[in-house]
């Protein structure tokens, strides 16, 4: 399968697009070298995915609000430290919104910080995890989410989610 970019979306061409295909993640990151890790991360993992790409907070809403565009992603990876928009405030507004809350927020970020932490739990994501500094280390915590998320857990957005939209 070929990846194509278009509009900040890498896609799968060959990938079918039912709610059975690949995962269709939405990446909020503004560092486009990590970016590039979790690319990276997911192909080594042979996870079949839709990544779109949001490379700060106001995006991530516009695009979230636009979903006909994008189609509902299964999950957010979602970083704190963003330009115009923090993640914290993404996560707040996520979870307030009847549509998108059914949708798992995983805080993927470089911070260790227990406020963060803290704020993070307190506005409903499901997971957090701090970013290692190393490229193996990266590639397999990807490797380890994509495993999780995508191949262990079962998830609203991929039964449909009857009611919810």
């Amino acid at each position: 399968m070929a990846e194509t970019e278009r509009s900040g979306q890498v896609v799968l061409e060959d990938a079918p697009t039912d709610v059975g295909g690949p995962f269709h993640i939405l990446l909020v990151e503004d560092n486009p070298a990590d970016v590039r890790l979790v690319q990276e991360g997911l192909r080594d993992a042979g996870i079949e995915h839709r990544l779109t790409v949001a490379n700060d907070g106001v995006e991530a809403m516009e695009r979230l609000h636009h979903l006909e565009e994008i189609g509902d992603p299964d999950i957010i990876l979602l970083d704190l430290n963003l330009p115009r928009m923090g993640g914290h405030e993404v996560l707040q507004r996520v979870k307030a919104e009847r549509r998108l809350r059914r949708i798992p927020v995983v805080i993927l970020t470089t911070s260790a910080e227990e406020a963060d932490v803290h704020e993070a739990y307190l506005n409903q994501v499901n997971s957090f995890v701090t970013k290692p500094v190393g490229f193996r280390e990266f590639a397999d915590l990807i490797k380890d989410l994509g495993e999780y998320w995508m191949r262990r857990v079962t998830l609203a957005t991929r039964l449909g989610a009857p009611g919810l939209n």
